[in-house]
């Protein structure tokens, strides 16, 4: 995932040519709030617990790898559809 932080709204981008999934954040990337705040997106846009998210790669980076308990590739792939799809529906400011 390739996060964009201090965005004017909080909202999944969509994918990249590559697959990657790009997030806006408007926290800053400064004591972890951009983290925070990517982690509440996702838990958001999945349906599931922040507490199930974790970043397992590149807490200090704009490239991230994040596990999802509980969800299985196929349905995370769904889920992330279906809440792209409806991106300017509740996501954000």
């Amino acid at each position: 995932m390739r996060v964009r932080p201090r965005a004017r709204r909080t909202k999944l981008m969509g994918f990249r040519a590559d697959g990657m999934l790009v997030v806006a954040v408007a926290a800053p990337p400064e004591d972890g709030r951009a983290n925070e705040a990517v982690v509440a997106l996702l838990g958001d846009s999945l349906g599931v617990r922040a507490r199930d998210i974790s970043i397992v790669l590149g807490e200090r980076s704009r490239e991230k790898v994040v596990e999802v308990r509980g969800l299985e590739e196929p349905e995370l792939r769904r889920r992330l559809e279906r809440a792209l799809s409806g991106a300017g529906e509740g996501h954000g400011d």
